[in-house]
């Protein structure tokens, strides 16, 4: 994708702290990040979200992702990490090209996860069955 800034990014028209990359993968720091660590995985291959990356490409990520967290334990000692992937825009996706964000955390930082609604018994049926009958 030509107007891709990730696309742009891999290509080096743009500049990026990249911190690892491989035939299929590339993987940066964040410039907003949450964390001081905090690195996006892109897959090379431009796909827009979830559902447009091919499965090869999403393996990729997912392996390029969990060699990133094992260094970022290593070099940052987080009390934790975090994986985290937006899916459209609703979700919270702002380049839409594919991207896994691997962000160290420690206590007392600002980043926040969702807080559960929780379900009654026959609302937990109901989805379970939709969900069961598309796979």
């Amino acid at each position: 994708m030509p107007d891709c800034i990730f696309c742009k990014i891999v290509r080096g028209e743009i500049p990026s702290y990249k911190v690892y990359e491989d035939d299929k993968t590339y993987a940066f720091l964040d410039i907003s990040p949450v964390n001081m660590g905090h690195v996006l995985v892109i897959p090379k291959k431009h796909a827009t979200d979830i559902f447009e990356i091919e499965e090869a490409e999403w393996n990729s990520v997912t392996s390029t992702a969990r060699t990133i967290a094992h260094a970022l334990e290593k070099a940052l000692a987080p009390e934790g990490i975090n994986l985290v992937m937006n899916n459209r825009q609703k979700a919270g996706q702002a380049v839409f090209h594919a991207h896994v964000h691997v962000v160290p955390r420690s206590e007392g930082d600002r980043y926040k996860t969702w807080l559960g609604k929780g379900f009654s018994e026959a609302e937990g049926e109901t989805i379970a069955e939709k969900i069961k009958a598309e796979l």
